[in-house]
């Protein structure tokens, strides 16, 4: 079984440089020990905090930085694009009517990042 999330949960993408943390604001008023996350808590800013600098060339502010270094990769701020929601999620789990998120869930950054949950921010709320 995999472990509920919440906010406080700390994040990593694969091109960032710096850990993340995932904010849940308390819209569904569903708490653990503070508010649980669901599959559509992936608003970039918002839950989605930015994970230092950037490393990755499809993101354009890295590409011209490192055009401009002359080909010597020059990481850029990272400002995370996360479109879609949160993959799987826990299905048979709903918060506010859509799947609970879950420790083993991931979300793709438009910029080519692959955002994975590395502490789920409590560990007493199993979900299947």
């Amino acid at each position: 079984m995999g472990q509920q999330v919440c906010m406080g949960a700390m994040l990593k993408c694969s091109f960032g440089v710096a850990p993340g943390t995932l904010m849940v604001l308390p819209v569904n008023r569903v708490f653990t020990t503070t508010p649980a996350a669901n599959i559509m808590d992936n608003k970039p800013m918002v839950n989605i905090l930015p994970f230092g600098m950037c490393q990755s060339m499809a993101n354009p502010m890295v590409a011209a930085a490192t055009a401009a270094a002359l080909g010597a990769l020059t990481p850029m701020p990272c400002i995370p694009m996360t479109p879609a929601p949160w993959v799987p999620g826990a299905p048979t789990v709903l918060l506010g009517n859509m799947p609970t998120l879950n420790n083993s869930s991931k979300l793709m950054c438009i910029w080519g990042g692959m955002i994975a949950i590395n502490a789920p921010g409590q560990t007493t709320v199993q979900v299947p």
